[in-house]
């Protein structure tokens, strides 16, 4: 018998405040067509004053455990995939542990950016197939909203803030690529990449930083390196993309989604969507729209699933799985 990784629940959380295109073209030149246009989005959700990324993955995770029929002492590890932690030290994941009551296990962060899920993903896998874990919770957990530069109209448009959380569960499965749970796994980096989409600040700079970005230049690493990772993962878990019933991807723009979709010759009625409703939320985005699309019936026991992102470093990768 095989151990696999299944998913056993999943939940999100969204802060309160929703804030429409209309929003920024009182302060910057720009309109909700043209954001639209270029991105696909039309409103995300800002943290609230004393809202951080642990609170935020707090409550996606307590979604998640309900929705799994588990409480925190069933967890075993914690991996957190976020760029926003409230402190530079300790985790947000650490601090996720202490708001859920959980004492015993183990918890760390991930940090690839928009990429951080699948990383986080990735890493709670090889823990279950390892044995050294029997229930993982990852969560993806971001406040990007407190890294924008307000005056930088093709950034600060694009971003949201929100969590999403998922349980990965050891079962046995027969080996194949029947099997439930995550079948294959891709992570690539390449640092050579680091200037076209990168915060001007850190602990070492002494300063927060602001995020920049060369979009026409992550455009087409995007396009072209996400659907590279999932053709490695679909091959290695055995499927073709005939056999994808939902792609999951990164939401980060509208127009990367479509050429994912085409490049892979997935019709885009089997894409998952929701960048219109939250923006790019980095390492939230494949967990919070798994979890939208679970509530909304999309994802169903059995659907073989295909997800993939792409963010600074430039690091990117991809996971197929059955739900």
């Amino acid at each position: 018998m095989t151990l696999r990784a299944v998913v056993a629940g999943v939940g999100h959380y969204l802060p309160e405040r929703i804030v429409p295109n209309s929003e920024f073209e009182k302060s910057l030149d720009t309109s909700d067509e043209w954001i639209k246009s270029r991105s696909g989005i039309e409103r995300r959700h800002f943290a609230a004053e004393g809202e951080n990324t642990s609170d935020m993955a707090t409550k996606a995770a307590l979604h998640a455990l309900t929705n799994a029929g588990l409480n925190a002492d069933d967890i075993d590890a914690i991996v957190l995939a976020t760029s926003t932690a409230d402190l530079t030290f300790p985790s947000a994941a650490t601090m996720v542990q202490s708001k859920l009551g959980m004492t015993k296990g183990f918890a760390f962060d991930v940090q690839a950016v928009c990429a951080g899920f699948v990383f986080a993903l990735t890493n709670a896998n090889a823990l279950i197939v390892s044995g050294q874990a029997k229930r993982v919770l990852v969560i993806g957990s971001e406040t990007f909203s407190r890294i924008m530069d307000w005056s930088d109209r093709s950034t600060c448009v694009l971003f949201g803030d929100g969590a999403g959380a998922l349980i990965l569960e050891a079962q046995e499965g027969t080996g194949d690529n029947t099997d439930r749970g995550i079948l294959s796994t891709d992570l690539n980096s390449d640092g050579r990449y680091r200037d076209i989409l990168y915060v001007d600040g850190g602990v070492s700079e002494r300063s927060t930083g602001y995020l920049r970005m060369q979009g026409k230049e992550v455009f087409r690493h995007a396009v072209e390196k996400l659907a590279q990772t999932t053709q490695t993962t679909l091959d290695a878990a055995g499927v073709t993309a005939e056999d994808i019933d939902w792609v999951v991807p990164h939401q980060a723009n509208i127009r990367i989604i479509n050429g994912i979709s085409k490049k892979m010759g997935v019709p885009i009625e089997r894409v998952v969507i929701t960048v219109q409703d939250h923006g790019n939320t980095s390492a939230a985005s494949i967990p919070l729209a798994m979890s939208v699309a679970s509530q909304q019936g999309k994802l169903k026991q059995g659907d073989l699933v295909a997800t993939e992102a792409i963010g600074g470093g430039l690091a990117w990768g991809s996971a197929v799985l059955r739900w």
